[in-house]
């Protein structure tokens, strides 16, 4: 489709727009990161290695779990493109496919975690660690199928422009999640103790219920548009599937790059015994909560920016991607300051251990100084997604994570001495990398 490179709207206008976009969603990634610190806190009581255990079991099992909902993220084009050009049907038509297909990805999904438990004593994981992680894993692979309807469905909504049913889904889902977990670690109302093993099991009902809670809005948003659900519902078809994995496979590798070099990071981090690995684990799930918000204008930017391709506007699409970065930016910037001045208090929400408390205030430090690169990154990722290149952020991960930032993270931790330090110094080198290769591609793109 040509495009029109007139801007025809209001700055002011688009601002408000991205943020009525972003608002909803971003919130939504804080209630989905949110899940991970309440199964982190509610299994702290158990001691280091369980909360060791539950970092690297759910880093793990995501490394392969988003790799199939990346696998999606094809929707966030076609919908969005073809929602922007008023083909409604078309939108139908991608959803009814990425159905089928996250169908056929899950006992795919499933099989590969399970060769995953023999390979702990291979790593060289703590031996405390892995006598917990193990069924935490195990337990949470049971939650691949109704994960990846989500994921499904969270894109359909989202390319539409419903954001609100997605932070609605997600925020409550912590409600099931902290119940679960409140009945299941421990035991209580006559349930038996599971341990880290019901902490997984409580996020396996959470997630069936956010699945639930989704389908049940898209039902109601067709039909008050006069639309019945069925028609989404349609038999495989090989060329829209093929259209969705040629835009997804790479972005389910960017993402399985991403999360796979600090999930490495964390296996590398076993290493160094319970109280580096649980001070690592703690200090990202805390530069991850602030991760989500610009993970979420990544998403409204991918809307944005592909509708306005679908009306043929590149000049509205690339205003769209900056409005986008310059929000991000300006949070990530707060959160540095935040992690930099109030470590102490942050952790301590975590645990009480002193040994973990100093190790993760410096790595805290770490965190603020990589936030406007890991925030740049990911808004240009989403960026370049609303535009149908899926490529270039697969190959700056590439590039950035396992070329530079993992060996260099290695070298200074176990050849230098550095320690954990050493590891996370390594990967903000990667995200400063990855940053400055998608900005330019982006601005090369739109120019």
């Amino acid at each position: 489709m040509p495009l029109n490179k007139s801007a025809g709207h209001d700055l002011g206008f688009e601002v408000r727009r991205m943020i009525a976009l972003a608002g909803p969603v971003a919130l939504g990634e804080l209630g989905w990161m949110s899940m991970t610190v309440v199964d982190t806190v509610m299994v702290g009581g158990l001691g280091a290695a369980a909360i060791g255990a539950t970092g690297i079991g759910a880093s793990l099992f995501y490394v392969f779990s988003i790799f199939g909902i990346g696998l999606l993220l094809g929707l966030d084009t076609l919908v969005s493109q073809s929602s922007g050009c008023g083909d409604r049907d078309d939108c139908h038509h991608s959803l009814g496919q990425a159905l089928w297909l996250a169908l056929a990805l899950t006992p795919l999904i499933m099989g590969v975690v399970r060769l995953v438990p023999p390979l702990f004593p291979l790593w060289g994981v703590d031996s405390a660690v892995t006598a917990q992680a193990v069924p935490f894993l195990l337990t949470l692979s049971w939650s691949t199928l109704p994960l990846l309807l989500y994921g499904a469905l969270r894109r359909y909504l989202q390319g539409l422009g419903h954001v609100r049913p997605v932070m609605f889904a997600l925020v409550s889902a912590n409600l099931v999640n902290w119940f679960g977990n409140w009945l299941l670690i421990a035991g209580h109302w006559g349930l038996p103790a599971l341990g880290v093993k019901g902490s997984a099991l409580s996020t396996c009902l959470a997630r069936v219920y956010m699945a639930v809670a989704l389908a049940v809005s898209i039902w109601w948003i067709e039909k008050r548009a006069g639309v019945h659900p069925a028609v989404i519902f349609r038999w495989p078809e090989r060329r829209r599937i093929a259209r969705l994995l040629r835009l997804g496979f790479p972005a389910a590798t960017q993402i399985v790059f991403e999360i796979g070099a600090f999930a490495a990071a964390g296996v590398l981090a076993s290493k160094l015994g319970a109280t580096a690995l649980a001070a690592h684990q703690i200090a990202l799930s805390c530069a991850a909560i602030s991760f989500m918000v610009p993970l979420g204008i990544s998403s409204a930017a991918a809307v944005a920016v592909g509708q306005a391709v679908g009306r043929g506007e590149l000049a509205q699409a690339r205003r769209a991607g900056y409005i986008a970065l310059a929000l991000g930016c300006t949070f990530v910037a707060c959160a540095a300051v935040v992690f930099l001045v109030f470590p102490g208090p942050i952790l301590r929400v975590y645990t009480n251990d002193p040994g973990v408390i100093r190790a993760g205030t410096e790595l805290l430090a770490i965190a603020a100084a990589f936030q406007l690169f890991d925030g740049t990154q990911t808004i240009m990722t989403g960026a370049l997604r609303g535009l149908g290149d899926t490529r270039s952020p697969m190959l700056a991960n590439l590039a950035g994570y396992y070329l530079l930032g993992l060996p260099f993270g290695w070298w200074l931790c176990f050849r230098r001495g550095s320690g954990i330090n050493g590891l996370w110094a390594g990967l903000t080198l990667a995200l400063v990398a990855i940053a400055m290769l998608l900005a330019w591609e982006w601005r090369r793109k739109t120019a």
